[in-house]
């Protein structure tokens, strides 16, 4: 709205309430209904302003390119319509107004902005303006403050960064743990089999989580840890509800506030964290013999004297690899397998390319995976359809005044990026609904998932890129190419690929199919 309108409008009511005044004296209740009146409009005026309430002042700024966004809810802004299915309605609002570039909304009194395009994209989240992440309440009580997630980008950051890059994602790291994977690997075979024997269909979610939590645990503890285990699996999915909870105090200055106890969960859960995590810690201080194990909590106590972490700061990254290690690479496999069993004719072509690259008297090995490049282009078409983070799950926050696409953007502002709309885009792919892996084979036009190519960059891009990117893929490579090399998968129901968001986009209704050897006679 131009400043021109709101002086007139302004103008406006002033003499409204003036003339009232002078017309109802005898009378206050006209002159009170008259000021009411008066003070809803000027309020009316204030709220709707392109981008809602928290965007009020920004035509202040607007001396270059405006932006263009929703006019929403009193105070609430855009909150009402965010929930399980946001990235879509964020991509459609996207459209119809236009500004798929760069559109603004408000969330309560946050500024927001979203890229649906690959170029402000890149602006986002390749830019030095955009180096921290939005706290959420919720994150800062779960410690996730000074872990990698959401530690600010400064010197601690870098550290932990370089720390992770070294000891847990390196590909030589990577490399050793592949005789895990295959364990694992065949253990959720065996848990295939004996679901079929037993209940005569196959419940893939709890299978995958199991597989995925056993494959954390050991890669960071050495260990499944047992009763230990169990319990911070438990504490781990109770963290997942609490983060993806609504909390007043993430949108407005109410940090006061704790209408669902979400706080008090937080501090509760974080108390019982410190306490199992820094026991383990502890534990394997006491064992000793730090430089003959391989896993990452050794290497950490291994590290030299100016490296090391205090142990506050231990628990949280340790904690953190846990929790953002454990669902991720489930969720994507039932994706996956989803697919696989809705789509016959793409399982069978993978399994064909499977037998005759390893053939039927080995299994499926890490060296392998590099010959099996319609798997890979499974995995890619899947990423596209079903990105596991379709807002790239945790935003970034403008550390200072910038300029994306030439408009300017206040300091404080929070960004996001809906991947989920750039994949489904018409004008950037070819028939975006339909699943065709074979679109993602193309030699001469490579398209990376891992950062490079923002028309696909569903681990992010830039500095806050995922770290263990590489990692999670070879994990879902090796178990998709095990699974598929091992089973023939048919439905035992129809497949409903109903979408939920909660911290990541996942089958609202878990898969269930059936499962058949390939090798029987």
């Amino acid at each position: 709205m131009k400043p021109f309108m709101l002086a007139s409008i302004s103008l406006f009511i002033f003499l409204f309430i003036v003339i009232s005044y002078l017309l109802f004296q005898a009378n206050p209740w006209p002159f009170t209904l008259a000021t009411l009146f008066s003070l809803f409009l000027f309020l009316l005026n204030f709220w709707l302003v392109p981008g809602g309430f928290a965007w009020r002042n920004y035509i202040h700024y607007q001396k270059h390119k405006i932006l263009l966004g929703p006019f929403s809810w009193p105070l609430l802004g855009f909150l009402p319509q965010m929930g399980s299915h946001a990235h879509r309605k964020l991509a459609t609002l996207a459209t119809s107004l236009g500004s798929t570039r760069l559109m603004i909304i408000s969330l309560g009194a946050t500024r927001v902005i979203i890229s649906s395009h690959p170029d402000t994209a890149k602006e986002i989240l390749c830019g030095t303006s955009f180096a921290n992440r939005p706290v959420k309440e919720s994150a800062k009580l779960l410690m996730f403050e000074r872990a990698i997630g959401f530690a600010p980008y400064e010197s601690y950051w870098r550290n932990l960064r370089r720390i992770a890059a070294n000891l847990m994602f390196s590909p030589r790291r990577i490399s050793s743990f592949e005789g895990l994977r295959q364990l694992i690997a065949d253990n959720m075979i065996e848990g295939v089999v004996k679901e079929m024997n037993e209940i005569g269909f196959v419940e893939v979610r709890g299978i995958l989580r199991k597989g995925s939590l056993s494959n954390i645990m050991e890669s960071v503890f050495g260990s499944t840890l047992g009763l230990e285990g169990e319990k911070l699996g438990l504490m781990v999915k109770e963290g997942y509800e609490l983060i993806g909870e609504f909390n007043w105090s993430d949108y407005f200055p109410l940090r006061f506030l704790d209408f669902w106890g979400t706080k008090r969960r937080c501090h509760k859960l974080a108390a019982q964290v410190n306490e199992l995590v820094g026991e383990i810690v502890k534990e394997r201080r006491r064992e000793g013999e730090l430089n003959m194990k391989n896993d990452f909590l050794s290497l950490l106590l291994s590290l030299a004297k100016e490296d090391q972490l205090t142990d506050a700061d231990m628990v949280a990254v340790l904690w953190e690899m846990v929790f953002r290690g454990t669902d991720t690479v489930a969720i994507l496999l039932e994706w996956i397998m989803a697919r696989m069993v809705l789509h016959q004719d793409v399982q069978a072509k993978a399994q064909k390319e499977i037998d005759t690259c390893v053939g039927h008297n080995k299994h499926v090995r890490d060296s392998d995976i590099q010959n099996l490049p319609y798997l890979q282009a499974i995995v890619k078409e899947v990423l596209r359809l079903h990105p596991p983070g379709p807002l790239l799950s945790w935003a970034r926050l403008t550390i200072h005044d910038t300029y994306v696409d030439k408009c300017f953007i206040p300091a404080g502002t929070t960004a996001m990026v809906n991947m989920w709309a750039i994949t489904h885009d018409s004008t950037i792919w070819e028939d975006p609904w339909a699943f065709k892996p074979e679109r993602l084979c193309d030699k001469e036009e490579d398209i990376s998932i891992m950062g490079s190519d923002l028309r696909l960059a569903p681990f992010g891009s830039g500095r806050r890129v995922c770290p263990g990117r590489v990692l999670g893929l070879a994990t879902v490579h090796l178990w998709l190419a095990r699974l598929l090399q091992q089973f023939k998968w048919l439905p035992s129901k129809p497949v409903d690929l109903a979408e939920c968001l909660k911290l990541s986009l996942e089958m609202e209704k878990p898969l269930a199919c059936r499962a058949f050897s390939r090798y029987d006679t």
